[in-house]
């Protein structure tokens, strides 16, 4: 362990690796960790001159963050979200539906919450529930996961359309590293929330869900709407480089002036394609 005298005679990078070295500690953690925080900081300079921009020119931004369960999205939308202005951003998370939403179009409540002129809404979860967790859990009926299917193409083609710029995200992540990820929430008091039914049965339910999931990608991957896919099991990554995805699709004033590296990985980030490699497999 360093003391405080060890500190104060440091005077460089390679006096400090020299005496880690010397005391047998490990800095790598800790500098890759540095490293993440260093360009996560940069990259979300950026996302709030993009908010700027998507304000000034009254766009309509939709980000949606699907994947399996534990694959991260709630933790990139926080650090989407982190210092955006709140009056024109926002996280949307529908509960489950009520009595009298059960009663309408599926869609109909998603509508609701789309985001207005200079906004930029992050879906955590969205209206492609009904296509994987929906069926395979048996909230839906065959005939709605059917009439779902036929009708989101169109549903999306209209917002896209109507001006809106959708980016959908499926974030993609290894059974070994999910159920890892699910044992380190069941033994932390701080994270046992995070830990629903559903997500018991995910690792049970593994092969059923990428039945469903390979269908989505079929019939959903559109030239105008394009599913983005996400390696999550190196989670700091998953952020940077999703982060890096959207700042590439838009240009806008300032961009590039904070020197964060904006081109993406395409090993963690790629458009969906029938023959991709598959992190699950």
């Amino acid at each position: 362990m360093f003391t405080k005298e060890d500190l104060l005679n440091i005077n460089s990078r390679k006096e400090l690796l020299e005496l880690a070295k010397k005391k047998k500690i490990k800095l790598n953690k800790a500098i890759n960790r540095a490293k993440y925080e260093d360009e996560l900081r940069l990259l979300q300079m950026e996302l709030a001159h993009l908010q700027n921009h998507i304000e000034k020119q009254q766009m309509r931004v939709a980000i949606l963050f699907e994947g399996r369960d534990a694959a991260g999205k709630g933790g990139s939308i926080k650090r989407f979200v982190e210092h955006l202005n709140p009056h024109t951003s926002g996280v949307v998370a529908l509960t489950k539906p009520t009595v009298v939403e059960k009663g309408q179009w599926y869609f109909q409540r998603y509508i609701e919450v789309l985001p207005n002129r200079g906004e930029i809404k992050f879906f955590d979860r969205s209206w492609y529930n009904r296509a994987v967790v929906e069926p395979v859990m048996g909230f839906c009926t065959p005939a709605q996961y059917k009439t779902f299917m036929a009708q989101v193409p169109n549903f999306e083609h209209m917002l896209y359309e109507d001006g809106i710029h959708i980016i959908k995200f499926w974030f993609d992540i290894t059974k070994d590293e999910q159920k890892l990820r699910f044992d380190g929430r069941k033994n932390n008091p701080l994270k046992e929330w995070k830990f629903s039914p559903v997500d018991q049965k995910s690792q049970e339910l593994w092969e059923e869900n990428t039945k469903y999931k390979e269908k989505m990608f079929t019939n959903t991957h559109t030239a105008f709407c394009p599913w983005i896919i996400v390696e999550t099991n190196d989670k700091f990554t998953a952020r940077v480089e999703s982060l890096r995805h959207v700042l590439s699709q838009f240009e806008y004033e300032g961009k590039g002036k904070s020197g964060a590296n904006l081109h993406t990985d395409p090993n963690v980030v790629y458009r969906y394609f029938r023959k991709s490699k598959n992190l699950e497999l």
